[in-house]
């Protein structure tokens, strides 16, 4: 199968392109760069002097957590705004290894994982069966932290174990040697704020050792963002990881806390591989239980529940519960309640007859047995054009991509349909020049991640591309093959799941 791609300006290219070129493409591969006005293929696509730049890498998707990998394989919300890779488990969770063949570390998200038929334990298996599935996009995953640790805990939230913690080693090792990208920790949610400095020290340092990156959900976004910072470049410094800070947003209730931590990350050194992901919306995803006081958290699922059901610890959590504009949120997932997603807490509230915010956040837990997830307005916009722009930032949707999902309904947010349109439209606006906007979506997570002949137009290289000129997509192209044209999904399934390759 040959495509000839034609009048296109290359963006992202490993030279510069001062006039449009005509690229063409045999197999799966970039063949040959130049001006081809007598070349036949396949297929013939007409740039008409858009730009042609390396698919956009996502380093930051919820697919896997929310379990859309599988009950949505097209994940054409991501292929319509130019994403042909996404990076999957994150904050701590992931589809693999699974000690037990269990799928609760994914719960936070309100994923019916009791619904997939998980035939895989390890991380080679899990690849393999995402290898024989359908895929529209290419996908890598982390190691989650929290999914093997519960594993070896359960609910309890103590240090591990010698014997605990070689196992947990052993597990790592191995996973890494089979092809995912580094190891992920979700410091802020329950199961992993029991982690020490000397256990993620020691996990960190076989990352370090693999090749492989470090990516964290900071204990703390809040007042504490500070420390989050200064305990995570410490780690880093200590192992030498190459490390990724997840959705390092800027929460307005913090904004001088957060933009001092952002100048600290800035006075690094140039040669300390330090980074962070973030989007360019002002609200956030947030799974409600994250709203419960800390010591209500303790326990597990059905610990927390029984927490909100007592008369008289429910008053207590009522006092110390985190306070949030009712009129500034929308619901997006609240299963056996479908008809409140879309809605705001005010509409809730109106609708339960309770005026207080708070005790509407604790009856929409309580409707939704802790599985609800809400979008939340609570990022300062200034500050994060700041960080959107610095060149340590990549660009993430911290979203999955959906569909009509069997038995669930889930509102469709901008993170999911425009996170990286967005991008290159606040690029247009003088943000940051465009060649700088592409590198920091394609080469550079590229680079950081190891994926080799991806994220340069290049000989030889995989053809994922992206075809775009004035906020329109033209086409996207994962391995060789049209996956959108004019905004529509084709009905091609040429992703695949990619394998780090470890260095030892």
């Amino acid at each position: 199968m040959t495509l000839l791609i034609r009048n296109v300006q290359i963006l992202g290219g490993v030279r510069e392109f001062p006039e449009p070129m005509d690229v063409f493409v045999a197999g799966d591969k970039i063949s040959a760069i130049g001006h081809f006005p007598n070349k036949k293929a396949d297929n013939v696509l007409d740039g008409q002097g858009a730009y042609l730049s390396p698919g956009f890498i996502d380093v930051n998707t919820d697919s896997d957590h929310y379990l859309t990998l599988f009950d949505y394989p097209s994940q054409d919300d991501f292929l319509k705004q130019g994403v042909t890779t996404i990076f999957g488990g994150m904050c701590g969770s992931s589809l693999a290894p699974l000690l037990y063949g269990s799928l609760e570390s994914m719960r936070k998200w309100g994923g019916s994982e009791e619904k997939v038929n998980v035939n895989w334990h390890t991380m080679a298996e899990l690849l393999a069966a995402i290898d024989k599935r359908p895929l529209g996009v290419n996908f890598g995953t982390m190691v989650g932290h929290s999914t093997i640790r519960r594993a070896l805990v359960g609910d309890e939230l103590r240090d591990l174990t010698k014997n605990e913690l070689n196992v947990f080693t052993a597990t790592l090792r191995r996973a890494l040697g089979e092809g995912a990208f580094g190891l992920s920790t979700g410091l802020g949610y329950v199961h992993g704020r029991s982690a020490t400095s000397t256990e993620l020290k020691v996990l960190a340092g076989i990352v370090h050792e693999y090749g492989g990156i470090y990516a964290t959900h900071l204990r703390d976004l809040g007042s504490g963002v500070g420390d989050s910072i200064d305990e995570t470049i410490a780690l880093a410094e200590s192992s030498g990881v190459h490390t990724l800070v997840s959705h390092f947003v800027p929460l307005t209730r913090s904004r001088k806390e957060y933009a001092a931590a952002l100048k600290r990350i800035e006075a690094l050194p140039a040669s300390f591989d330090f980074h962070f992901d973030i989007y360019p919306f002002d609200t956030m995803l947030l799974p409600v239980y994250t709203f419960l006081p800390i010591w209500a958290q303790n326990g597990g699922t059905a610990k927390m529940l029984m927490n909100i059901a007592d008369p008289w610890l429910a008053k207590r959590i009522l006092r110390e519960m985190e306070s949030i504009r009712a009129d500034l949120t929308l619901i997006v997932q609240a299963p056996g309640n479908d008809f409140l997603v879309g809605k705001s807490l005010k509409e809730i509230g109106d609708i339960y007859g309770i005026a207080d915010v708070r005790e509407i956040m604790l009856r929409f837990m309580k409707e939704t047995h802790l599985r609800g997830i809400i979008l939340a307005k609570v990022i300062d916009e200034d500050i994060a054009r700041r960080a959107l722009a610095d060149p340590r930032s990549f660009i993430a949707s911290d979203a999955p991509s959906f569909g009509a999902m069997k038995g669930r309904k889930q509102l469709k947010t901008e993170r999911t349909t425009s996170t990286f349109a967005a991008f290159l439209s606040l690029a247009d606006h003088g943000l940051l020049s465009m060649q700088d906007a592409i590198g920091k979506i394609t080469r550079d997570p590229a680079r950081e991640f190891g994926l080799a002949l991806r994220g340069e137009v290049k000989e030889g290289n995989f053809a994922d591309l992206v075809c775009f000129k004035n906020g329109e997509f033209k086409f996207t192209i994962v391995n060789g093959r049209v996956a959108v044209l004019n905004g529509e999904f084709q009905n091609v399934f040429s992703g695949r799941a990619l394998r780090h390759a470890a260095k030892r």
